[in-house]
């Protein structure tokens, strides 16, 4: 997308500034001349303040942040509000909101109509270029079960209603429901996919074995939830991710989606801490060993968070919100506690 095209998109947003507001950061509110709200992933708060018409201050759509100095337009209130991943997506959804035609897409990658090869990365992508945001469909329903109920931030993540799933040992081939994850190396392109098959009503997992496989390049690689910073927690499972996620949803995470794959997990470029999040068995502490290793030899600090049960999506589920607070507090960095925790403390 060029530079223009951008432009063009921001400023028809920028005349329903307002409507905008309202749609992306739904827990502000106006106050005068501006909209009010905690940040630009729509958190509670009063921080951050968006133009709602143009005015010798400046055009309408512009925002700051005087919490964190962040700054920007309406384009990058879609993105870290619904947590997108690149730009053609954030364009998608603004030309949703606008109601405008959507422009014939370039050619990239094999010519329309060659199909993928099954398991590879461009089958991962044509998989999620198919799949739809999460909000109002049974992947959201599984995550609230699974005690996940802050989604924020979750653009890595899409739904398919009728996914293939095919026996490992042949049979009949089938559709259920399923969670498509994308995974993506250090840069943010998309290398692979996973998926996690769900109840018809989303109760649980779909009733098969197994319920969630991988396709495409893995290796290093990871399901990412906000932009690497100097600190980053890494662990194997999203849905044991996701939970660390409700109450550190600033900090940066990865869901490696295996324990080996954790064990080579590539290091964002800055990285200055890494929390290891480890799971509560033989093949989690030898990923942790592994990783811890690597780590030291890079120079990165590194710090283990260990579950009270088996991982984290079950202490959250089993022992509730403030029982993993309390949990993760005694092991965070101090300086992290403040930085990361203070809005769920």
């Amino acid at each position: 997308m060029s530079r223009l095209y951008a432009t063009d998109l921001a400023q028809r947003l920028s005349r329903q500034a307002e409507s905008v507001c309202r749609h992306y950061l739904s827990n502000g509110h106006k106050q005068g001349q501006y909209w009010q709200v905690g940040d630009v992933r729509n958190g509670a708060g009063r921080s951050m303040f968006v133009r709602l018409h143009d005015s010798a201050r400046g055009p309408a759509g512009k925002w700051s942040d005087a919490a964190t100095g962040e700054h920007g337009d309406l384009l990058d209130v879609i993105r870290e509000s619904l947590g997108l991943l690149d730009f053609a997506e954030v364009a998608d959804e603004a030309r949703r909101f606008l109601s405008l035609p959507y422009p014939e897409p370039a050619p990239t990658g094999p010519p329309r109509g060659t199909p993928a090869i099954s398991g590879s990365a461009e089958a991962a992508r044509r998989l999620w270029r198919i799949a739809q945001p999460i909000t109002g469909t049974l992947a959201e329903t599984y995550l609230r079960r699974r005690g996940i109920t802050d989604l924020h931030g979750t653009g890595a993540l899409r739904f398919h209603p009728n996914c293939y799933w095919r026996p490992e040992h042949g049979g009949p081939t089938e559709t259920w429901p399923a969670i498509i994850a994308a995974v993506t190396d250090r840069d943010g392109d998309m290398t692979g996919a996973h998926r996690t098959w769900l109840a018809r009503d989303g109760s649980g997992k779909a009733p098969r074995d197994p319920p969630r496989k991988a396709m495409g390049d893995l290796l290093g690689n990871a399901v990412r939830f906000g932009k690497a910073q100097d600190v980053i927690a890494a662990g194997e499972g999203i849905e044991t991710i996701l939970s660390l996620r409700q109450l550190l949803p600033q900090m940066p995470m990865a869901a490696a989606l295996s324990a080996g794959h954790l064990a080579a997990f590539l290091f964002p470029a800055h990285l200055r801490r890494l929390y290891i999040v480890r799971d509560n068995d033989p093949a989690g502490d030898s990923a942790r060993d592994r990783l811890v290793e690597q780590a030291l030899a890079a120079g990165i600090e590194t710090i283990t968070l260990s579950p009270m049960m088996g991982d984290f999506n079950e202490d959250l589920t089993s022992c509730g919100l403030d029982a993993l607070r309390v949990r993760l507090r005694g092991q965070l960095a101090p300086d992290d506690v403040s930085r990361f925790m203070a809005l769920a403390a």
